[in-house]
């Protein structure tokens, strides 16, 4: 053999093993017969740097640091799941669905997967071999982390890892897994950090989330870290099968490895028994799990069921029942929220829950105190809510001392002291100020937030500092900030300055729905706010509708129609309003001209990728839509344009290997007047 040959074998050779060894714990060789191989290997690499690659076994180490993460756009969209918490909510969610079924009482068949609580990551594979891996990011775009992800032993650097298979490599590969740290190994990693002087990290998700997004590789193949993939994201020339259960098969014959907790339920009675079994030996597994994800079997008719807002139909994520402790509530903090909400949180003796020191906890609102009689100075029993959100169930009242202290209503605002009301018929006390700095620094951090109008270099500290120095007194006044006015602030150069205020600037050019969701008026989000700007047209039309009108919208109740109409008869909102609509921000919904030149992209559909020189996502999407085209979010054969910008990712990866026309910029203004 040639040392190429020899070299391209040896690899062959050292993944096989690292799979057996990794992802099978079932070694046909000895350590001692893998070190030689290895170390064989190694050395002819040290004799032909040149052939060295970086699929290569020997490359796992990690390479030289990172100045930041890349971004990278998702082939399609990394959806969440809802939530269920027991057999009723199964049940439950199975009679909705059953709405969107060919026959609603249709036998359907499920598998049921471990939801591990790792970090979930996106792979892609060209020819076989690892090219790219991202973390989850927003869902749509996500980190670039390859480097760090190439450093878990039990993820394939070629696929099919068995040099015997039948199966080819497909041209490009997309899967989806979660990377997470064995409880064995994470507890033997704490301990050497702790011996090491360093801190030790809270639970195995946070070790996990934080190896991952090191800049410097070779910290992350230090640590014992490990992955499960369990989904085909896109797989060009290949036929994915149908059945869920057959993915994972073909997952596991491809060399990726998977969970051997996964189950096939051949009914919904043996989810539930599958369910009440997990919940048993949780504590025994050797990962970390919050429940398990239910799918149904036949992927291609959960796919057809849709979505509820980004949650998709045909799966639901089974929470287990939350974790309690008792512990010492020591005293109640007050704070404010952007709607003026007075909101009481429990600081709390630290206590740990479920791998987490929980130091605070929601107590809700005072009546609900009130009722359960919770006092400072109880001892009480906190829950985690669906493992996340800690919150106080009530107090053991059997160990009260005659110590404990009731629990007053708030009088007056704790941040501006002005008077605090309850409004008839509500539950929450309100700081009624709109000047309140508290109030006005939690609205101005969601106007300019990524939900809302999504300003650059605009973050929490930034607003706060804003409305300190008298800038800011509502939200319309980060339209009338002056370049000199930044320069006199503690921190602000004029890169600072310039970056701030071209966010500000760009911005006037959201949509009239990023606009209305932005205001903060309670119960109307991003998507509220495109079902009302869909039947209104604009925001001035929303503004003069009446209670029938808005409840005569689907998906749109009493109580959200109440709020809006308030919201908009207050004098202080309309003159903010006022400012809005002289800073140049959109209020109404664009609709395409009916003309010939409107209908120039007819029947056309564009994927967009990359930042464009001249225009914002949002102001191509309209452009396209204006003119008759279809923006989607994901690749496909049925795509008639990428529309790709700099730094293009996996998108524009994905649209070379289909044969998609590709144009940039100025190639759809040429399109517009063909």
């Amino acid at each position: 053999m040639t040392p190429e040959e020899r070299i391209s074998e040896l690899r062959k050779q050292v993944n096989y093993h690292l799979y057996r060894y990794h992802v099978l714990d079932a070694p046909v060789i000895s350590d001692a017969e893998y070190d030689e191989l290895f170390r064989e290997l190694a050395a002819l690499e040290a004799e032909h740097p040149e052939l060295v690659t970086p699929d290569s076994p020997t490359q796992r180490a990690g390479a030289e640091p990172l100045d930041a993460f890349e971004k990278v756009a998702h082939p399609a969209p990394i959806l969440s799941l809802a939530n269920a918490f027991n057999a009723d909510d199964l049940r439950a969610w199975r009679t909705r669905i059953g709405r969107y079924l060919p026959d609603p009482e249709m036998a359907l068949d499920y598998v049921v997967e471990p939801k591990l609580d790792g970090l979930t990551v996106v792979l892609t594979y060209q020819n076989g071999l690892f090219v790219q891996g991202a973390t989850r990011g927003n869902g749509e775009v996500g980190e670039d982390i390859t480097q760090n992800l190439r450093t878990i032993r039990s993820l394939p650097q070629r696929i099919p890892i068995d040099p015997n298979s039948d199966l080819a490599p497909p041209p490009v590969l997309v899967v989806r897994g979660e990377a997470f740290f064995p409880l064995d190994k994470f507890e033997q990693f704490n301990l050497a950090r702790m011996e090491a002087g360093e801190a030790a990290y809270m639970n195995p998700r946070n070790a996990a989330a934080g190896s991952l997004r090191q800049l410097d590789s070779m910290i992350t193949a230090a640590r014992p870290l490990t992955l499960y993939v369990y989904d085909f994201i896109f797989w060009e020339g290949g036929e994915i099968p149908a059945k869920q259960w057959d993915r994972l098969a073909l997952l596991r014959q491809l060399g990726f490895p998977v969970s051997p907790d996964n189950q096939y339920c051949p009914d919904l009675d043996a989810v539930a028994a599958a369910y009440d079994g997990w919940i048993e030996k949780r504590n025994q597994l050797n990962y970390e799990i919050d429940g398990m994800v239910v799918k149904i079997n036949d992927r291609p008719l959960a796919d057809s069921l849709g979505f509820v807002g980004k949650d998709p139909r045909g799966a639901i994520a089974m929470k287990f029942p939350a974790q309690e402790r008792t512990t010492k509530l020591l005293d109640v903090q007050v704070s404010v929220g952007r709607t003026g909400i007075l909101a009481p949180a429990g600081v709390l003796e630290p206590v740990e829950i479920g791998g987490v020191t929980v130091r605070n906890a929601t107590l809700h609102n005072y009546d609900e105190i009130a009722r359960k009689d919770i006092r400072i100075g109880d001892t009480v029993i906190v829950k985690r809510a669906g493992d996340v959100i800690p919150y106080i169930i009530g107090p053991v009242v059997d160990l009260r001392d005659g110590s404990e202290r009731v629990i007053e209503k708030p009088t007056h605002c704790p941040v501006c002291g002005e008077t605090a009301v309850q409004p008839e018929g509500e539950v929450a006390i309100y700081c009624d100020n709109p000047a309140c700095p508290e109030q006005l620094a939690r609205r101005v951090a969601y106007f300019v937030s990524r939900e809302a109008m999504d300003i650059d270099s605009f973050g929490s500290q930034t607003a706060v500092l804003l409305i300190e120095k008298g800038l800011i007194h509502d939200i319309a006044d980060i339209y009338t900030l002056q370049r000199d006015q930044l320069l006199e602030l503690e921190g602000f150069k004029e890169k600072k300055a310039d970056n701030l205020l071209a966010g500000i600037e760009a911005s006037k050019a959201q949509p009239a729905e990023r606009v209305l969701t932005a205001l903060g008026i309670r119960y109307v989000g991003g998507v509220v706010a495109g079902l009302l700007l869909d039947a209104l047209g604009g925001i001035d039309a929303l503004a003069a509708a009446g209670q029938d009108e808005l409840e005569a919208i689907e998906g749109i109740g009493p109580e959200t129609a109440v709020n809006i109409i308030t919201w908009f008869a207050n004098e202080k909102n309309q003159a903010i309003l006022q400012k809005l609509r002289a800073a140049g921000l959109n209020f109404t919904v664009e609709k395409p001209e009916s003309n010939e030149k409107a209908n120039t992209l007819d029947g056309l559909t564009f994927v967009i990728t990359g930042t464009l020189p001249g225009m914002s996502r949002n102001e191509a999407k309209a452009l396209i839509e204006a003119h008759g085209g279809k923006v989607t979010g994901s690749v496909s054969k049925k795509t008639s344009y990428l529309l790709a910008g700099e730094k293009a990712g996996s998108k524009l990866t994905k649209a070379k290997a289909l044969g998609i026309p590709i144009v940039d910029e100025n190639g759809l203004r040429l399109l517009l007047t063909s």
